[in-house]
């Protein structure tokens, strides 16, 4: 099966009275971003990413918003689910980018890493988690969104 590269993108918008999550990490924000699940956008490009690589689809295909068993869903429990779907391969890598203007994320990202490392049953030194602006420009920089994109490497079991 050799290794694959798989990539992920998502965004959700931000609003009042949503708790925001990013990687299963709380961060504090007067806006939270909505969703049908917790909308963690962070985690939904990374189980993307992580299912275009294996071939196996997108999460709508396995956990679709028109399915009440996700509302408010944990993102992370649905990431766990992603790992056992593509369980035929293991992990090497997982980088995200979260692209968004404010709240800043650096005092929250060793948090985040630990929560997908554990969460993928991977080491910390296999994830990285960064974050970017937009520099004011398109609906992250204006406030409307939260946006991510995640690559993921795995290779398979001989």
């Amino acid at each position: 099966m050799g290794v694959r590269i798989g990539n992920g993108f998502d965004v959700h918008r931000l609003v009042p009275d949503r708790a925001l999550l990013l990687c299963g990490t709380p961060v504090p924000s007067s806006l939270g971003l909505l969703g049908h699940s917790d909308a963690d956008v962070a985690t939904h490009a990374i189980m993307d990413a992580l299912l275009g690589a294996a071939a196996k689809g997108d999460i709508g295909k396995h956990f679709p918003d028109t399915d009440e068993r996700y509302e408010d869903a944990d993102s992370l429990a649905l990431l766990k689910e992603v790992r056992k779907i593509i369980g035929d391969y293991d992990i090497l890598n997982v980088d995200v980018t979260i692209i968004c203007e404010r709240p800043k994320l650096s005092p929250y990202i060793g948090a985040m890493r630990k929560k997908i490392a554990d969460t993928l049953e991977i080491s910390d030194e296999a994830v990285s988690v960064k974050a970017t602006t937009t520099e004011g420009l398109g609906y992250t920089g204006r406030g409307e969104g939260i946006a991510a994109m995640a690559v993921c490497a795995i290779e398979g079991r001989n």
